[in-house]
């Protein structure tokens, strides 16, 4: 049994090449039968890591090797980078740096939400502070950059999580700020600028995406009042359509050939209702007599996301909203196949895995249900108890408000942020603690 673990965490480091950026699409091929169906705190958890400081990114996986970011310190002036043993869970080797922008940790404002990416020379993390860290897979530091010197610092009350996407060698940044609003290339060598884009002002968490248009890559940005396609070798603007709102917190997920899955909600207040109601569905972009025309195929005004990005598995469309209600739609055509709510709501995106959905529940319940046009939940699984939580070490909240310091409450719990899967393992990452699950075999 050992020495199949073993050779299985092996095989990983040659599957595991590259994270090329949110989920890690197309990082590697998962076999379902090498991913357990359930699991409890009691079977199936190979291990658990807790972690120090606070971080709301998703870890990331180069071959043995799990990535973390965080922050500590009561005005997150220390960024941490830490590197774990996918076979073990104990820390190979951590990094600390001082924050160029140092800011009041508060459970309200982002905590190193942006989710690192790695290749074969080393991993890349990006933190709101403007700070981007790049470090060999040995822990050796490779360059510093610090977007706040270069542009001025962030003006967003909540902080930035747009977590960046890598192409050739640059890595690629999004930062839709109330202040400076633009998009970077840096050099994957030095972190040096290759090019910049400039966008309009904007209050945005959405993440870019690397999408394939048209048999050209595209980095595809949907945020706050508008969807762009850009080069990513160049920078340039190649289309824009502004006819949409709400779009401030989902990442656009392909969905077939030219085609993008977008998501808009109405806001706290409804100041994005009329808009959003027409920005839920699929996008496509086409290039007709050598102009770019993007186009919704169909939209739906029903499915209202959280933090939780839309996703196409087998043909279907899957959207998950604040109160825990799944959506699931026809892919192709939009037609509704079956609403149904679920024990938990969930602010890391689900993955699809064969005749499989797995929800992560942001209070620790994951739940797996059945791909396909019929409902049918599997399985429910529990990282924890309700006497036994993991470490959270979220700064403490002192609000002058009942509704804010009931608020703070809530937003202080131990919550799952994200999720890394690769053959044989699912990473999943609380604030303060990383939990690896696997076949007992």
């Amino acid at each position: 049994m050992l020495l199949k673990l073993i050779l299985m965490c092996v095989t990983l480091a040659v599957q595991v090449e590259q994270w090329p950026g949110f989920l890690g699409q197309g990082a590697t091929t998962i076999s379902q039968e090498t991913i357990p169906v359930s699991w409890s705190p009691e079977d199936n958890l190979a291990w658990s890591q807790e972690l120090e400081g606070y971080g709301q990114s998703s870890p990331v996986i180069y071959g043995d090797n799990v990535y973390t970011t965080a922050v500590s310190g009561e005005k997150k002036e220390t960024l941490l980078l830490t590197c774990l043993s996918l076979k073990t869970g104990q820390q190979k080797w951590n990094y600390s740096t001082t924050s160029s922008l140092p800011q009041k940790s508060s459970v309200y404002v982002s905590r190193a939400a942006p989710t690192p990416v790695v290749d074969s020379k080393g991993v890349y993390a990006y933190f709101e502070s403007g700070d981007v860290i790049a470090q060999s897979h040995t822990g050796k530091l490779l360059w510093k950059q610090s977007l706040t010197e270069l542009y001025g610092p962030p003006e967003n009350e909540f902080g930035l999580s747009a977590s960046p996407v890598q192409y050739q060698n640059t890595l690629i940044i999004l930062i839709d700020d109330a202040g400076p609003s633009y998009l970077v290339g840096l050099d994957k060598k030095s972190g040096k600028v290759i090019w910049k884009s400039d966008r309009k002002s904007r209050r945005s968490w959405s993440s870019p995406s690397l999408i394939t248009i048209e048999n050209q890559p595209q980095i595809i940005c949907s945020s706050d009042g508008s969807i762009d396609g850009y080069d990513p070798l160049t920078g340039e603007l190649l289309w824009s359509w502004k006819e949409v709102g709400g779009n401030t917190g989902t990442t656009p997920l392909t969905a077939g050939k030219s085609r993008f899955l977008i998501a808009a909600s109405p806001g706290r207040d409804g100041e994005n209702s009329e808009l959003a109601r027409k920005s839920n569905g699929v996008m496509q972009v086409s290039k007709i007599n050598e102009i770019w025309q993007p186009e919704f195929r169909w939209t739906d005004p029903s499915p209202v996301p959280s933090w939780a990005s839309p996703f196409v598995h087998n043909g279907l469309a899957y959207w998950i909203n604040r109160a825990g209600v799944l959506y699931c739609l026809d892919a192709e055509t939009g037609e509704s196949i079956y609403t149904e709510r679920l024990a938990q709501s969930a602010w890391a995106t689900p993955v699809g895995i064969g005749d499989r959905i797995y929800v992560f529940g942001r209070d620790g319940l994951t739940i797996v249900i059945k791909a396909g046009r019929e409902f049918e939940v599997l399985s429910e699984n529990t990282l924890w108890t309700e006497d036994s939580p993991p470490v959270n070490n979220a700064p403490t909240a002192e609000e002058e408000t009942e509704e804010r310091r009931r608020a703070a409450v809530m937003f202080s719990r131990p919550t799952v942020y994200g999720a890394a899967i690769v053959n044989g393992s699912i990473l999943l990452r609380t604030g303060s603690k990383l939990f690896c699950i696997r076949n007992e075999s």
